[in-house]
């Protein structure tokens, strides 16, 4: 009988070896800075190349997607 004993209090694993068995302890590391200050998010999915990132207020969410391109800016754009 193979016996595994995790305490996450004191980051301990004890293990009888009685028989083989393979173990993978692992812990999630830090994390890195949010997108934004605000906690919005970026939805990349549709992105081509040349894509412009702008921000859709309903959904509040920065989007890039294949409708608003530098070519769709530069030929026929509203400014």
């Amino acid at each position: 009988m193979t016996t595994v004993n995790i305490t996450t209090t004191k980051n301990t694993v004890t293990i009888d070896e009685s028989n083989s068995s393979v173990v993978t302890v692992a812990t999630q590391g830090p994390q890195g800075p949010a997108f934004a200050a605000t906690g919005t998010s970026l939805n990349d999915s549709n992105k081509v190349d040349g894509s412009v990132v702008f921000f859709d207020e309903s959904s509040g969410t920065f989007i890039a997607d294949s409708t608003t391109t530098k070519l769709t800016l530069v030929n026929g754009g509203n400014f």
